[in-house]
């Protein structure tokens, strides 16, 4: 589906961080950057239509896409350092993950024959549809956790992998692992952050920085427009697929990687440390990183964008307001109490006890 880039979501990576610490309280910091970068999501998607008849909107949307997609996996990955591979903790990644997964692929999969007008699409497991492929991406990353903590130079390794992924065009559409290897060193980054390494974005000097860092940012974008295929932000094509030299994707996958690593410390240098009235949404952004897209898709099955009005700076300022009342509503706790059974299953009648099954194993 073009231009249907990375976008959340997340998983809720910090749900699942804590999940083991129920006592310990959510961190206001990380809640209020999740809820900030879910919402770009939603407006990146509702800018897609628009960004042909307009260089400024293609502009901030090549901005947006360097840094929002990033951030999620950075997050996630901070959160993720704990992983195991116990039992408790692969049961939260099944109920967490791979369950959300195969209900909203299913569910995408039969709207998107209304949607797109194709009856005959047919529902797999392996090839992600939509916003899917991030649950899928993020099974994977979890899954070799205990691989990356455990050799000496993560980072460097991870990037290797994203850089073959570039010039390996034969990879293929299962899983979506174009995309899976090269976010990959995103998530590894985030595994291999410690708490002082936020803390010294709280620095005066860095917040001071961030803003016009973001504000040159935006420029070059606007410059690059007709110079750059903004599809390299992406990052689900090697660089044959983009009609590009095959030396060009090792290196715009360090020059991306570079960039993206600067505007995601930027975003989260300027988030709000304090509790603000979007605080408790943070704890719904994988609710509203599925379910928005049900809501894009119909929009665009009803030709929204045909209607000359959206592509006027008016239109297109309220195109974005809407895009990010649609998502804060998604984030809601009365929407994510009525999804939680499919979202948050508890799945305590598929696995076994631990203190039982520990039992077994000595009888």
């Amino acid at each position: 589906m073009p231009g249907q880039a990375p976008p959340p979501a997340e998983a809720d990576s910090a749900q699942a961080g804590r999940a083991a610490e129920p006592g310990k309280q959510r961190d206001a910091f990380f809640d209020n950057a999740k809820y900030l970068a879910i919402v770009l999501v939603a407006i990146g998607h509702a800018w897609e239509p628009l960004r042909s008849e307009s260089r400024t909107v293609t502009a901030l949307y090549m901005f947006v896409y360097a840094f929002h997609m990033p951030a999620f996996i950075v997050i996630s990955g901070y959160f993720s350092r704990s992983f195991d591979a116990s039992p408790g903790r692969i049961k939260r990644l099944v109920s967490g993950v791979v369950v959300p997964y195969v209900v909203f692929e299913v569910a995408y999969t039969f709207f998107t024959r209304w949607s797109d007008n194709e009856p005959e699409r047919q529902i797999t497991l392996l090839d992600p549809l939509y916003l899917t492929w991030f649950l899928a991406a993020l099974f994977i990353w979890r899954l070799t956790t205990p691989l990356w903590n455990a050799v000496r130079r993560p980072l460097p390794l991870a990037l290797a992998i994203a850089m073959l992924a570039s010039v390996t065009p034969s990879i293929g559409d299962d899983l979506d692992l174009q995309r899976v290897l090269q976010f990959l060193p995103y998530f590894v980054l985030g595994l291999c952050l410690k708490p002082h390494h936020f803390e010294l974005l709280r620095r005066r000097e860095v917040r001071l920085l961030a803003l016009p860092v973001l504000l040159c940012a935006t420029v070059v974008a606007y410059w690059a427009v007709p110079r750059m295929n903004y599809a390299w932000f992406f990052h689900r094509s090697s660089a044959q697929q983009l009609a590009a030299p095959a030396w060009s994707g090792p290196v715009m996958t360090l020059a991306i990687f570079g960039c993206s690593v600067v505007l995601v410390a930027c975003f989260l240098a300027l988030v709000p440390r304090r509790a603000m009235w979007f605080t408790a949404l943070g704890a719904g952004t994988l609710y509203g990183y599925l379910l928005h897209g049900f809501a894009i898709q119909a929009a665009n099955h009803w030709h929204w964008s045909d209607h000359g009005w959206f592509h006027e700076p008016l239109g297109e300022i309220t195109v974005t307001l809407i895009a990010a009342a649609v998502m804060t509503v998604l984030c809601t706790p009365p929407v994510r109490r009525l999804f939680r059974p499919v979202m948050e299953p508890t799945l305590d009648w598929a696995f076994r006890r631990q203190g039982s099954s520990a039992a077994d194993r000595r009888r």
